[in-house]
């Protein structure tokens, strides 16, 4: 069975490929995203947008104008997180349609793995079949492999 492996963070992504023995992990593509490491203050303008309301019947002033600022609900890193998990699921869909893997493991922290689970479309969420939650990113390929778990996709324990 082939492999895909997923080692993220917000910053970069490692896809390697595995092919019945653990040792056998080859990097295939390599993302980075350099917004990721921008301090929130470089994402913003110097104010947030605004929004006029109209009040249609609002007591004696029909027809008046509310102004407010546009809540930012999410920081700017969060948001960039997400585009980068986007193009990170992306990337995976793609190879899945041109038959490179027919497994996921996906390995990341715990936050940046919410994030990458939640961008994932159904056609590779059912075919996840591990998630390490560490981030490994600028661990060795050893590091990676040691964290894999072994035998519920049919790996070797690594070092057999």
């Amino acid at each position: 069975m082939r492999t895909r492996i997923i080692v993220a963070d917000q910053s970069e992504a490692c896809f390697y490929d595995l092919q019945h023995r653990p040792e056998s992990l080859r990097l295939v593509l390599k993302l980075t995203d350099p917004k990721a490491h921008l301090h929130d203050r470089d994402f913003n303008s110097d104010r947030p947008g605004r929004v006029f309301d109209h009040a249609p019947t609002i007591g004696k002033r029909r027809g008046a104008t509310a102004h407010h600022a546009t809540g930012g609900e999410r920081s700017p890193r969060r948001h960039e997180a997400d585009l980068f998990a986007r193009q990170i699921a992306a990337e995976l869909d793609q190879g899945l349609r041109r038959n490179e893997f027919e497994s996921i493991i996906l390995v990341a922290g715990p936050p940046f793995l919410g994030i990458l689970r939640h961008a994932l479309p159904h056609s590779l969420t059912a075919i996840v079949a591990a998630e390490v939650t560490k981030d490994l990113v600028h661990h060795s390929v050893r590091a990676v492999i040691d964290h894999l778990p072994p035998q519920p996709f049919g790996l070797p324990a690594s070092g057999q």
